[in-house]
């Protein structure tokens, strides 16, 4: 299936909040005509008026693709209109947490050809990462759409299985949550030890976007590239011993933050 596919067919996409603004946003910025794409949505955002898409409106009968991007206590609720779709040749790509691929196919059918993706919140400025798999019905065509689909709002990698997914969800998909209490806990420690706040937090932000930055692009590994920056015995060397402490540093603690997420996960998919 490729984007010509879509442009005859249509995309449908079930709630357009902010994952899925973005990747609709993404798509129109790639080229995807807005006239090709149906939004289902109760409460859509002001900016979807006047961009050419079918707001509301009657569905196609046979769409190429379905983008779910509803909340997943939302999910029994909206999915059973667009049964019909899934006994066809219609794929069906969620951006949902909590819903495994059973649950999909219980409420879907199990003919459907489904894809799971777990995008995360930089996909907003195109720089989300996002792990895809698909259920067995779904073609290696079917994954190259979606990846297609999921690649406008960032990076994205394939699973070897469902299994995966938790550890996905617990590092990438609410990471991004990690990165940013350690702006907030930066900058605190700043003030702590005299710096203006406004200051303290321009300076957290500003190292914690060129880290990453830099982790990405640079060809050394991110341990690498911490021993580059670590004297034997001065002050970043002082400031690790505490946060690598293997007892109450963050390796620990970024264990048991992992585990704590993929164990709620688990209940909210049950």
């Amino acid at each position: 299936m490729s984007f010509d596919t879509i442009s005859d067919r249509g995309l449908v996409i079930l709630g357009c909040g902010r994952m899925g603004g973005a990747i609709l946003q993404g798509l129109l910025k790639g080229g995807l005509s807005a006239s090709s794409v149906w939004v289902v949505d109760p409460h859509p955002s002001d900016w979807l008026n006047g961009v050419g898409v079918h707001l509301n409106s009657e569905l196609p009968e046979n769409p190429a693709v379905v983008l779910v991007a509803v909340k997943p206590q939302m999910m029994a609720g909206a999915l059973p209109q667009l049964s019909a779709m899934a006994q066809g040749d219609t794929l069906f790509v969620t951006v949902a947490a909590g819903i495994t691929i059973e649950g999909y196919e219980t409420m879907l059918g199990a003919q459907t050809r489904l894809v799971r993706a777990m995008p995360n919140t930089p996909a907003a400025i195109g720089r989300g990462v996002t792990a895809i798999v698909g259920n067995p019905n779904a073609t290696a065509d079917d994954l190259d759409t979606a990846e297609a689909l999921m690649g406008a709002v960032g990076q994205v990698v394939r699973l070897d299985n469902e299994g995966q997914m938790d550890a996905v969800i617990g590092v990438s998909g609410s990471g991004p949550a990690y990165v940013f209490h350690l702006i907030e806990v930066m900058a605190a420690a700043g003030v702590a030890e005299g710096l203006d706040p406004d200051l303290a937090m321009r300076l957290a932000k500003a190292t914690v976007g060129g880290a990453g930055q830099l982790a990405e692009e640079s060809d050394e590994s991110p341990s690498k590239l911490r021993e580059n920056v670590t004297s034997p015995g001065g002050t970043t060397a002082a400031a690790l011993e505490v946060l690598m402490d293997p007892e109450t540093g963050m390796p620990p603690l970024m264990r048991k933050a992992v585990a704590a997420n993929i164990a709620r996960n688990r209940e909210l998919g049950k």
